[in-house]
């Protein structure tokens, strides 16, 4: 039996410049990757593959199944069109912190190279989901006024807090690729166009994610015991904020959806099967957190259980939601 000795070890720079050649040799332009006006990927508002799938908490309830085909299509349409529109509005803020981030980095830097590299990808990201709006005709306004408002604040912290910021990426896209990930393995008849820009985003997400893991892993140690205990408290908050954001409608759109307030409630987040989806959002998160000591003081214990994501943590990075249940 072959030992792999510690030296053999790849470092943190090693393993920023294999993510960095990864997205050299790999990545996807939003007008190339995408055939756009090809006849199959034209968005029909009547298209019944906007019916949200049974395992979507909302497509699974009763209430949402009762109703008519043309009422279930407009809301499914629509909450694709929100989620992919609050996404960009995500990426926009990521990667405006990438370039905070960066401008600090000393020449030579492998995490100068590899932040520009993901903030290129980004930029495609954000191109390829306000294509798809655009598509939709939803007037979608992505986050809520409050998220909209912190939106030109919230880069800021990567140059400040770069240990929080990282942690706030996650709480975006995490949600964002558990839920694609989750459409895509399921198989479901959905529409090509929807398919092929999941595929894309959770290609490179894969990355990104990555990244993230890699950097709070490594600074972890550099923390001092105050700054610990900060971010250890703001972390699970951020989590549950910016997951209700991407998933969760506004008021006013369950208005103009005609969502019922009981409906709303049941499935964000009062049922336990939404419960359950909730928790398993941050299977990885909770691992990450275990790992570099944000869950080790009582009131983050404690704020973990209050925001209702508490849980076993990953055994390794993907593994299935059903597997850590």
């Amino acid at each position: 039996m072959t030992v792999l000795r510690s030296d053999a070890t790849p470092t943190y720079e090693q393993r920023l410049r294999t993510l960095s050649e990864a997205s050299v040799h790999q990545h996807f332009d939003a007008f190339l990757d995408i055939d756009w006006d090809a006849p199959e990927n034209t968005v029909d508002p009547e298209d019944p593959r906007w019916v949200l799938p049974s395992h979507d908490v909302m497509g699974r309830t009763e209430w949402y199944r009762s109703l008519p085909l043309e009422h279930q299509v407009r809301i499914g349409l629509y909450h694709q069109a929100r989620i992919t529109k609050v996404g960009l509005q995500f990426e926009q803020i990521l990667i405006s912190g990438l370039m905070n981030y960066a401008f600090s980095r000393p020449n030579g830097s492998a995490e100068f190279r590899y932040a520009t590299h993901e903030a290129t990808e980004e930029c495609h990201h954000t191109q390829m989901f306000q294509e798809f709006v655009n598509r939709t005709g939803v007037d979608a306004r992505g986050g809520s006024r409050f998220f909209r408002a912190m939106a030109p604040v919230l880069p800021l912290a990567a140059r400040w807090v770069p240990f929080g910021f990282f942690f706030g990426v996650l709480a975006g896209e995490e949600p964002i690729d558990h839920v694609q990930k989750s459409v895509l393995r399921a198989g479901d008849d959905m529409h090509p166009l929807l398919r092929r820009i999941m595929q894309i985003h959770v290609a490179e997400e894969a990355r990104h994610i990555g990244f993230a893991h890699q950097y709070l892993q490594h600074n972890a140690e550099r923390l001092s015991r105050v700054e610990r205990g900060v971010i250890s408290v703001a972390v699970p908050v951020l989590m549950k904020w910016l997951c209700n954001e991407i998933l969760v409608p506004s008021r006013s759109v369950r208005r103009e959806l005609a969502i019922p307030d009981d409906v709303a409630a049941e499935v964000y987040w009062d049922s336990p099967e939404s419960q359950k989806f909730l928790r398993d959002l941050f299977g990885d998160v909770r691992m990450l957190a275990d790992e570099t000591g944000m869950r080790r003081n009582r009131v983050a214990r404690w704020l973990w259980r209050r925001m209702d994501i508490d849980g076993r943590p990953s055994r390794f990075r993907g593994e299935p939601a059903s597997a850590a249940a």
